[in-house]
């Protein structure tokens, strides 16, 4: 009898599938974090609590299919990769989702003011860091593909590369958010304390975004080099 489980089903045919459906609903949950930041800057209020709750609603969705796919993820049965290792890309993988939260609480949580000359590097930081979460997405969506040509070959190379293509453009947030805190730097002194420090944690929320993942690249670099 064919199961009526759609996650299960999937993972009849394979363990990856459901990894990425999962990466996504990660990935929808990142795309509304660009609107979100567009709405601080146009101090758009309404706008930007509709953002925050697109995005708290994506991050449980994300959290629903995590936690079913640990249930249902087989013990017993022979997998094409340990499931250890697709435990940890998930969770890898959710973590991308998890910052996105947070950095949307924060920003309604709080009030934020985007600072003369801030603006514009934000965004390019915020939009470099979905593009990168972008990146590790498509890394993702080769797994089928690699494991069926046994994690090797002209799928795999091809893999390698956009591996170290996603740790190029880690790097660029890295730059860009140094670039960014220096503005606010030069700020400092016409700012109150408690804004500056939320403001140092909020760049470093952004730039957690690519952070993470380069992770989850890194993770399957790691399953095609096993």
């Amino acid at each position: 009898m064919l199961s009526s489980n759609p996650m299960a089903a999937l993972f009849g045919k394979s363990p990856f599938k459901p990894l990425q459906q999962h990466m996504r609903m990660v990935i929808e949950c990142v795309e509304e974090v660009q609107p979100l930041f567009q709405a601080l800057i146009d101090d758009d209020q309404e706008q930007l609590e509709e953002r925050k709750n697109a995005i708290f609603v994506k991050e449980r969705e994300a959290d629903s299919m995590r936690n079913e796919m640990c249930d249902r993820l087989p013990r017993s049965r022979l997998l094409a990769v340990d499931r250890q290792d697709l435990l940890e890309l998930l969770a890898m993988q959710d973590a991308i989702a998890d910052t996105a939260q947070d950095i949307a609480g924060l920003l309604v949580e709080r009030k934020m003011e985007v600072h003369a000359g801030m603006a514009e590097p934000l965004m390019r930081l915020v939009c470099r860091c979905i593009d990168t979460c972008r990146q590790a997405q498509a890394i993702v969506e080769r797994l089928q593909e690699l494991q069926e040509t046994g994690f090797r070959g002209r799928e795999a190379s091809g893999v390698d590369d956009l591996v170290v293509e996603l740790g190029n453009m880690e790097s660029d947030t890295d730059v860009m958010g140094m670039a960014l805190a220096r503005a606010l730097f030069s700020q400092e002194d016409s700012l109150k304390p408690v804004s500056v420090m939320f403001w140092y944690q909020l760049i470093q929320w952004v730039g957690n975004l690519a952070d993470s993942a380069e992770k989850v690249g890194d993770r399957v670099r790691l399953l095609v080099a096993r």
